[in-house]
């Protein structure tokens, strides 16, 4: 479930409080308060058979005496009472509960899981929507709901608080009431046994009231859900989150490298840069960015002008913007020369800009006014330490007067203040706040407001950069790797051999070694004069992990005895100190030697909230020692691949340094690609292990590949964002007999998407986009070809045998799912020197049978009037029409769909 019924909740006309009270102190009391002193315009009607009235409103004994169906009801009576409480609700016909009561399960209380089943089986069959159990409830102020137990009451704003902790709500409110800062929506989602972060986010995103999102999160329950509606969300609207539970008291157990390094944290960190949210790693870092977000745009980049009346705050503000990655903006003669006309001689004529410690509001505001006409900077950051000699509040007003006057003028750069101090500062803080201007009480914390709207500005240009096309149009060998995974299986083996790693690589495309296992010394001796010496020998053994830790592990053997030697001498160590360990032969391979060649670690293992995470990173026998690894979500193309290189510290030494060629970048990337592939296509794989990866300027080879494998469910469900459908590209052929791909949509696509758009004449862009437009912008083509295979499709027709980017696009049709898979938008395009070829209707029959498997409800669309030629193939395909109540020039045409209409 997603957003259905949501608005019954956050939107009701009507509310029920079962559990009302008079009883002072009482949750049912308290509640009641809440709700009838908010100024909600609709029935609030409180049931107790104990009392006659409740806040001087008459008082109902049992829910079938109301006199109307609630859309919500709020729950406050004992857990075991509940279930059947909202299984009543909902056979009257209550949409949305709330549930404050607690005892459903926390700390994995037997009983209380029970009763938590019994609440969901209650509300299932009517779809019922469940807020909680255990929340603090959910206040909307713009609707005059208050269906809470917090201590304040917020005022009307834009930005929406969502979090698992009550405690955090009331934090929230009571920092806010001091600097007027109201929210659209305050959600407590308590124990989330139905309404989830996924759901929330989905509904917030298009809630025109609200226009920026916070979370505060302590765990994901539906991994997938959440990334596609996050990933939604942050598209439209800032989503900052703060996460609680950085550091896990106990690690879980991997059978390698990768496994070992890919903290569940980590995991988080990766998912929510992905998705395009920001992330803040404190409560107080949390309430800045509310500030921040309801005062100031994101800046164009990270070059800060800093005005200071004091060198030192000013030098520590300078220390905590460039820890912090940022810059100082260039001060240009120009600017000096303009600054040099209102500051004492004794200024320090650079960035920072200290205009002395008896700056008085005039110099302030002169100062102020030449730092905004500075191109070379992206905001500005002005301080103020209190001094004997001059009026720190004066300094505020210059400020706010010069920065109110440019914004009405609708030239200004963001602007982020700093008045330090307490008792002095006060005062003016709160002026900051009335004029909304964020304000902050270290020069740290205000360098740290600024960085994460730049980090918040990055995030969202990376959700539609354009990634590179590959190198080659490549199909994995699918078939050999999955019969090296049920050979395994059958012989009962979690490990597979390394000879059988490295053929799994090689299927998808990852360069190996050669590499063959031998039963005993005097076979691998023969087998390293056969894939020549030098070689490289090690034991294979399913009951050790890592060879190098027992000895087994020999190099650059010269000869066939050495290497026969080397395995008997590992016999023995192997004898002597695991007995028991199972000795199933010796691993050679010939050394591969690249002179200036970088070892590094590349893999994936499965989270448990996420399923399978990519990693990268520094390698070696010492690579859980210098942990320089970054992780990402599969799928990945080859701008996420080089996004995950780039977030390594060894980036620094593989783009090259003095004499040292750089590495094969793009081969790197290249191989994050296929490796998560094999994370996204074969389910049965848990962990994948190189290391060493070995780069240089001639490419990469895999040195050593570890594979734990063990069974699991359908392809591709475990992932937390759904991976590219490979099962529906379909060759295909239009009436003059010409032969194309039909495939999905992917990032790649994006300089073909502009080429066909060139083909359009003026009418067909008039008949698709209702507007005449002379070329699509990056941002509209990054929508298109950038999408979310969870909730929505684009089949485009295509050149059969070039890679993505390079191949041409003759048409596409798109349809967008709602959140409850009851609805898609389609829309169509064809290439008007291929209009009377069929390939419209081609597309459509597809996509109709696409979204039919997906089980979504009705295909629907808008068609202008004088289109006739889509309105001809509506027809034919069964639509309905339907003419625009509110443009008549409008037809609405409408497809409803079945499982059992004949489709495929």
């Amino acid at each position: 479930m997603t957003v259905r019924n949501l608005d019954a909740l956050f939107k009701p006309r009507s509310i029920a409080l079962i559990g009302a009270s008079r009883r002072q102190g009482s949750m049912g009391s308290v509640v009641a308060k809440k709700l009838f002193n908010a100024g909600f315009d609709g029935p609030i009607m409180p049931v107790n058979p104990k009392h006659q009235a409740i806040e001087g409103v008459l008082c109902y004994p049992d829910i079938e005496s109301l006199p109307v169906t609630p859309d919500l009801a709020v729950v406050c009576t004992p857990p075991h009472t509940v279930p059947e409480i909202v299984a009543e609700l909902s056979r009257q016909g209550t949409r949305g509960v709330v549930v404050i009561t607690a005892g459903f399960g926390e700390g994995d209380d037997e009983e209380g899981m029970a009763l938590r089943e019994q609440l969901l089986d209650a509300a299932r069959p009517h779809l019922t929507r469940i807020i909680g159990p255990n929340c603090l409830g959910l206040i909307v102020p713009g609707a005059g709901l208050n269906a809470s137990f917090s201590h304040l009451a917020p005022p009307k704003g834009q930005i929406a608080f969502v979090t698992q902790s009550g405690a955090i709500v009331t934090s929230v409110l009571d920092w806010a009431e001091n600097r007027g800062i109201g929210f659209s929506h305050m959600i407590s989602l308590g124990d989330m046994a139905d309404v989830d972060f996924g759901d929330t986010l989905d509904y917030l995103a298009n809630d025109p009231n609200t226009r920026a999102i916070l979370l505060y999160v302590e765990a994901i329950t539906d991994a997938r859900k959440f990334m596609s509606a996050a990933r939604a969300a942050a598209r439209m609207k800032p989503v900052i989150v703060v996460k609680s539970g950085r550091h896990a008291a106990s690690a879980q157990a991997a059978a390698s490298h990768t496994g070992a390094l890919a903290g569940s944290d980590a995991v988080y960190d990766t998912a929510f840069r992905r998705a395009g949210m920001l992330r803040v790693e404190t409560l107080g870092e949390l309430f800045a960015a509310v500030e921040t977000l309801a005062t100031v745009e994101p800046p164009r980049g990270d070059r800060l002008s800093i005005l200071s009346n004091g060198g030192g705050i000013g030098v520590l503000a300078t220390d905590a913007l460039i820890s912090a990655g940022g810059e100082l903006a260039t001060l240009p003669d120009e600017t000096v020369a303009a600054l040099n006309e209102v500051l004492p001689p004794t200024w320090s004529k650079g960035n920072p800009v200290d205009i002395i410690g008896d700056a008085p509001g005039k110099r302030y505001e002169d100062s102020l006014k030449i730092l905004a006409d500075n191109p070379e900077a992206d905001a500005i950051l002005v301080l103020n330490c209190p001094t004997a000699v001059a009026d720190s509040m004066d300094a505020a007003e210059a400020v706010i007067a010069e920065h109110q006057r440019r914004r009405r003028g609708r030239k200004h750069q963001p602007l982020f203040t700093c008045w330090v101090g307490e008792h002095t500062a006060m005062a003016a803080r709160r002026r900051f706040a009335e004029a909304g201007i964020p304000s902050y009480n270290t020069p740290e914390g205000a360098v740290r407001a600024f960085m994460h709207m730049v980090a918040y500005r990055k995030n969202q240009e990376q959700l539609i950069e354009t990634p590179p096309s590959v190198p080659e149009v490549f199909t994995p060998d699918v078939d050999t790797a999955r019969s090296l995974i049920d050979t395994a299986a059958a012989e009962g083996r979690e490990i597979l051999s390394e000879p059988e790693a490295k053929q799994l690589l090689a299927a998808y495309g990852v360069d190996i070694v050669p590499t063959e296992v031998a039963d005993d010394p005097d076979s691998a001796a023969e087998a390293a004069e056969r894939l020549g010496l030098p070689a490289a020998l090690k034991i294979v053994s399913r009951d050790l992990t890592h060879k190098s830790d027992v000895g087994g592990v020999a190099l650059d053997l010269e000869d066939a005895d050495s290497v026969r030697q080397a395995a008997e001498a590992m016999q023995r160590r192997l004898a002597e100190t695991y007995p028991d360990a199972q000795l199933e032969g010796f691993s050679v391979q010939p050394m591969v030697k690249r002179a200036g060649a970088w070892e590094l670690i590349a893999g994936f293992t499965e989270d448990q909230q996420f399923g399978p995470v990519v990693l990268f990173g520094q390698g070696g026998t010492a690579v859980e020692v210098i942990k320089d690894q970054a992780l990402g979500l599969p799928p990945l193309n080859l701008k996420l691949a080089r996004d995950m290189v780039t977030r390594t510290r060894i980036y620094n030494q593989l783009v090259g340094y003095r004499d040292r060629q750089p590495a094969d970048l793009d081969a790197i990337d290249l191989t994050l690609t296929r490796i998560a592939q094999i994370a996204a296509d074969l389910p049965q794989v848990k962990e994948l292990d190189i290391n060493p990866l070995l780069a240089s300027a001639e490419g990469v080879v895999a040195l050593d590949a570890r594979v734990r494998i063990a069974e699991n469910g359908e392809d591709g469900v475990r992932l937390a964002i759904r991976p590219y459908p490979r099962h529906l590209e379909k060759s295909v052929t239009d009436e003059a007999g010409r032969h194309y791909l039909l495939r999905p949509i992917l990032p790649e696509d994006e300089p073909a998407l502009h080429r066909a758009f060139a083909h359009l004449t003026p009418e067909q862009i008039r008949l698709r986009f209702f507007a005449p437009m002379k070329q699509l912008s990056h941002m509209a083509a990054a929508r298109f070809t950038q999408i979310d295979y969870h909730r929505e499709m684009a089949l485009i027709i295509t050149d059969p045998d070039e890679v993505p980017g390079e191949a041409e696009l003759y048409g596409a049709v798109h349809i967008h799912a709602d959140p409850d898979n009851e609805k898609a938008e389609y829309s169509i395009i064809v290439r008007d020197d291929l209009t009377r070829h069929g390939l419209g209707r081609l597309l459509m029959e597809h996509v109709i049978d696409y979204a039919r498997s997906r089980g979504i409800g009705v295909i629907e669309g808008d068609v202008l009037r004088d289109n006739q030629a889509m309105l001809v193939l509506c027809r034919q395909l069964g639509f309905e029409e339907h003419v625009d109540p509110d443009d008549r020039d409008i037809i609405k045409v409408s497809l409803p769909l079945t499982l059992d209409d004949g489709g495929g």
